[in-house]
């Protein structure tokens, strides 16, 4: 018989419980790690079916506990999902991962949740199973906001109320953790999942969460509220409860401007309309009367005139944003409804999110970026911003507003964050105009007497004009009175952001990650140690780094020297002072590299005598500045400009003298070139 059709048996044989086959088979030849449709190996199978006795027998005959599904779950992942503790032991015994996870993050705790299996769940506690693990999926999927989802969401959308109280009140399981649709388990409690008949399981986690103090405002991936969602339950008795909470507001609505009671008008459910209006829902938006009697709703309709609704004729807006990225959420967000907060238009939920606690808004018409925060917190807050108002690259505050315990602050939008931009292919990206603006955004900070402590690309946001702003989205900030460590630290970390800027966005990279080819090459490399290291000089003169200099710049600068007449007599004594770090001129043989032609002729001058240039830096530096001050016109024909040739030829130069220079006391002010752009 085939191999194929004996590990085809195998399966069948574990699926029907025939133990006498199984052995029959593996004694026949049969893979005990074959695989059946779906990628099903015989452990697998084994455990699903909760043959405790044919689990060990397979592991025994070197079945793998780590072999997947198609879709990346293990037998341990299977085993959770059965809730047959005895074959959990002992995979865990053989040396399963309890915290494994399959392609879309579920972990065995999870299904245990997911499945409403209580004693698995206990079981799985007991041995470390994470109860707030998050769950990781593929970037592409992370990107489509899939995943995040927690053991006690799972609890939550099957409606298993028991398991929901033992994994909060027992397992300290967080009920505001968020997945990546922006949704707490209060969301997922409302949603039907496939659960649809619990409806008094629904109600009482619910009402449990509640009492937990759960989130209220968190929204589903449509940007429905508790409340919306509840609505379109049907239930009246979970409308009340969120209602008498006092958190949630009673006219937010959905992406699509449906407020609560327009979705019960819709519904034609006028025990719940009559709540809602009687709570002090509004009914004059929505057009409530035009749905009412397109639908021949007659006693909704009559409800909802004797709470003074009026039948408005729509009049179309047209208004065109300025934002090229958030074009589209901007006009959506313009042309539905939202309950004003003050002046400002804003939806916080997942499509209209800038970045993590920061959505798009209006305020009296100019797009913003908006970050909600207590108003305890935002009063502290507020102080800051307005220290920074006369920054040049630290993000302003446009305006802010307060509503119920929460502060609104409104910067101007950007189009996007530095982390962004570095990864975007097509973007055109000039790395020493960014690291200007960053530079000098660090050091506005730290003149206001603080040090940021979180110097990282996604703190930098970027504006349409491509004007680059340090912001403290994670308010992590420290005061720097008395605290130099603190400034080390943020020089430190703009070392590496130096590093992952000159890489195009790569995180966690090191000089070793600079390529030697790339531009600038070794004043970047000089640039990025002198951040780590504490150099002496300070932010404020490391911005004036030849770095950051034109190559025109420091082409006079390595002129100037020779020009310094003061140092005529003995120009070589400034590289040979003993506090100059020994490192060894990078070109002893400089005059084999340059051009012959160029030598030949600088060494046989047109109506002077001829000269002869040695190997040393100082003739080199001599060279330069002849050449530049008694130009040839042949030279210049053949090279082109002399600044672009003698950097590409000699490209340490410029960082070898002047660290020589500056390290040389006699002489240290010589480095202290300033280029007229900086």
């Amino acid at each position: 018989m085939e191999l194929n059709t004996l590990n085809s048996e195998l399966n069948a044989a574990l699926r029907n419980r025939n133990k006498e086959a199984v052995l029959e088979l593996l004694e026949r030849g049969a893979d005990v790690n074959s695989k059946a449709g779906s990628g099903w190996t015989p452990l697998q199978t084994a455990v699903q079916t909760e043959q405790k006795d044919m689990v060990q027998l397979l592991l025994d005959r070197g079945a793998s506990l780590h072999a997947r599904k198609d879709n990346g779950g293990t037998a341990f992942t299977q085993a959770g999902i059965t809730g047959n503790v005895e074959i959990l032991e002992l995979l865990l015994e053989r040396g399963s991962d309890i915290n494994d996870q399959d392609i879309n993050g579920f972990t065995a705790f999870m299904e245990a949740a997911w499945h409403g299996k209580e004693e698995a769940l206990r079981f799985l506690y007991s041995r470390g199973a994470e109860v707030n693990l998050r769950r990781k999926t593929s970037e592409d999927k992370a990107k489509l906001h899939k995943g995040g989802g927690t053991a006690l969401m799972d609890a939550c959308r099957e409606r298993h109320f028991p398991l929901v109280k033992i994994l909060v009140q027992e397992m300290g399981a967080d009920v505001d953790i968020r997945d990546n649709k922006d949704r707490n388990a209060l969301i997922h409690a409302l949603k039907k999942g496939s659960s649809k008949k619990r409806y008094n399981s629904a109600v009482s986690i619910v009402r449990f969460l509640l009492e937990q103090g759960v989130d209220m405002k968190s929204k589903d991936e449509c940007g429905k509220t508790a409340l919306i969602l509840a609505v379109e339950m049907e239930s009246p008795e979970l409308v009340t409860a969120l209602l008498e909470k006092g958190e949630i507001d009673i006219d937010d609505a959905d992406e699509e401007g449906n407020t609560a009671l327009m979705v019960a008008v819709k519904n034609d459910d006028c025990n719940i309309a009559e709540l809602l209006c009687e709570k002090g829902a509004r009914t004059d938006i929505g057009n409530l009367i035009e749905i009412a009697m397109r639908h021949y709703y007659h006693s909704m309709e009559k409800l909802l005139r004797e709470h003074n609704a009026r039948f408005v004729p729509e009049t179309p807006r047209e208004w065109e944003p300025n934002s090229k990225r958030w074009r589209a959420q901007l006009k959506n967000l313009h042309q539905i409804y939202r309950p004003m907060i003050g002046k400002l238009k804003t939806f916080p939920y997942i499509q209209q999110k800038i970045q993590d606690d920061i959505y798009l808004g209006l305020h009296g018409g100019t797009e913003v970026a908006v970050r909600i925060t207590h108003s305890a917190e935002g009063n502290k807050e507020k102080e800051f911003f307005d220290k920074c108002s006369h920054c040049e690259h630290l993000l302003k505050l446009f305006q802010s507003e307060k509503e119920k315990g929460y502060m609104y602050f409104c910067f101007p939008l950007w189009e996007k964050n530095l982390q962004e931009h570095l990864q975007d292919p097509e973007g055109q990206k000039d790395y020493k105009a960014a690291l200007k603006m960053i530079f000098q955004a660090l050091r506005e900070l730290h003149s206001l007497g603080f040090a940021h402590q979180d110097l990282q690309p996604g703190n930098f946001v970027i504006d349409l004009a491509g004007k680059i702003y340090l912001a403290d989205f994670g308010n992590k900030r420290k005061s720097i009175e008395g605290q130099e460590e603190l400034v080390k630290s943020d020089l430190e970390a703009l070392g590496r952001l130096v590093l992952c800027v000159l890489t195009g966005g790569r995180k966690q990279v090191g000089i070793k990650d600079l390529a030697p080819n790339s531009p600038d090459y070794s004043e970047a490399l000089d640039l990025v140690q002198s951040l780590c290291s504490h150099d002496e000089r300070g932010l404020e003169e490391l911005s004036k780094h030849p770095y950051f200099w034109s190559n025109q710049s420091r082409f006079n600068f390595l002129k100037s020297i020779w020009n310094n007449s003061k140092y005529l007599r003995n120009k070589k004594s400034i590289f040979q002072h003993p506090n100059i770090t020994k490192k060894t001129f990078p070109y002893p043989e400089w005059t084999k590299m340059i051009d012959k032609d160029i030598l030949h002729v600088m060494e046989n001058p047109r109506n002077a005598k001829p000269t002869k240039y040695s190997n040393d830096v100082i003739q080199l530096l001599r060279l330069m500045r002849n050449m530049d001050e008694h130009k040839d016109a042949g030279i210049s024909n053949k090279i082109g400009d002399y600044a672009e040739y003698f950097l590409k030829v000699f490209p340490k130069l410029t960082i070898y003298v002047y660290n020589s220079l500056r390290q040389n006391p006699t002489c240290s002010h010589l480095a202290d070139f300033q280029d007229p752009l900086l």
